[in-house]
């Protein structure tokens, strides 16, 4: 099999394969199908071996070159979302309110194709570990597999992942160093006043009112505490108080909810102890009673200067010197590749999936994988291998 020149027969086979787990999406842990279509492929392949069951429905495949030599890690997510598909093609969703919006379809898919080929050249020094992962969807399967001892039983010297991005044109790829996605932490206000009739204010204390408050000042905390030199999200989600349509009706508590990003510890420390005041501070100022609750979900995604550069030239074979960039915008989402980052040195990369028409986002219940962008997404994992671990 030659890399640059992909038999037609085996990309028609992964397209059929990526179309099929889409077909069949299964939400964090519960990814028994994928998992077991992903093992069964993984074995008729050649892949020396196959674990299953870390962190219950991840699995990792190993593949040894022809000589002994370093390690590497490829990763690839596998969950989907909690979502209606609104798509009406054969392969959209059978499954009622679960969809792969985010094209983890794909990034698997691409990985299978990768295995297949260094499975059947193994032209590398070394050993190659094909890292499948639950729960990227807010369940935190990166961080589960790395305590569940991934590196101590599969070490790596490097990893790598990739994520498409329907915004950037097909034929792009691109990552950074340093911060190159923002952590992701959760919160939860609740603010207990008095409720009663809304025709006689003085006799409650609105928790409407209160939690407007808290909302608004909520929006200073990044333009009159964080630096301009930093960059940081405070955003409220949702907001929930009331019953309607008792309009009358003055309630007793109001939830909100939403998240803050960040790229450094020191910036989310602040935010945080800034909403604690405030919360505490606006409620005592309204005779009521707030609390915070604040989660620390995912770190966020630091590549390291070596692996971005390392990734780069792989890139450059695949998509061009011209198409890979390595000062590519930072985002604001969360990733938890992060927790194998923090572990091992390694880079998290973007690759274009955009054909130039309507820009259909991630995570919106018409979005697809771009099959056409398989070939290029196996090419550019194998080439990370063959560059990493030369014969």
């Amino acid at each position: 099999m030659k890399l640059n020149d992909l038999p037609q027969n085996f990309v028609d086979d992964l397209v059929a394969i990526r179309r099929d787990i889409h077909a069949n999406p299964e939400l964090a842990y519960e990814e028994v199908r994928t998992s077991k279509l992903v093992a069964e492929k993984l074995r008729s392949c050649g892949v020396d071996e196959v674990h299953t069951g870390i962190a219950k429905t991840g699995l990792v495949g190993v593949i040894r070159g022809k000589r002994s030599g370093g390690t590497i890690g490829l990763r690839a997510d596998m969950d989907a979302l909690p979502m209606q598909e609104k798509n009406s093609f054969l392969h959209a969703s059978n499954r009622a309110k679960v969809m792969h919006a985010c094209g983890h379809d794909g990034h698997t898919t691409m990985l299978l194709g990768a295995a297949q080929y260094l499975a059947a050249t193994r032209n590398f020094a070394g050993t190659v570990h094909l890292i499948f992962q639950p729960a990227e969807e807010g369940g935190a399967g990166g961080d589960l597999m790395v305590k569940e001892g991934l590196f101590d039983r599969f070490d790596c010297d490097r990893i790598f992942a990739v994520h498409n991005r329907p915004d950037l044109p097909i034929g792009k790829w691109g990552t950074r160093a340093g911060p190159f996605m923002a952590s992701a932490d959760s919160f939860t206000i609740e603010i207990t006043g008095k409720g009663g009739h809304a025709a006689r204010p003085h006799l409650v204390c609105d928790p409407v009112v209160v939690a407007a408050t808290v909302a608004l000042a909520m929006q200073s905390i990044v333009s009159r505490n964080v630096s301009p030199l930093e960059c940081a999200v405070v955003g409220i989600s949702a907001i929930e108080g009331g019953n309607l349509p008792a309009f009358a009706v003055v309630p007793d508590t109001v939830k909100m909810t939403g998240t803050v990003r960040t790229y450094d510890t020191a910036t989310q420390d602040l935010i945080e102890a800034r909403m604690g005041e405030l919360v505490a501070g606006i409620c005592d100022a309204h005779r009521a009673k707030g609390t915070l609750q604040f989660t620390r979900l995912y770190p966020p995604v630091i590549n390291t200067a070596a692996e971005v550069e390392f990734a780069r030239l792989a890139a450059a074979e695949v998509w061009g010197e011209e198409n890979a960039n390595a000062n590519y915008t930072p985002s604001m989402g969360g990733e938890d590749f992060s927790f194998m980052l923090q572990k091992r040195p390694g880079c998290y990369s973007v690759i274009g999936q955009g054909t130039g028409g309507e820009i259909i986002p991630i995570h919106n219940t018409r979005y697809d994988f771009c099959d056409a962008i398989i070939p290029n997404g196996v090419r550019y994992f194998s080439r990370l291998a063959e560059r990493g671990l030369p014969l």
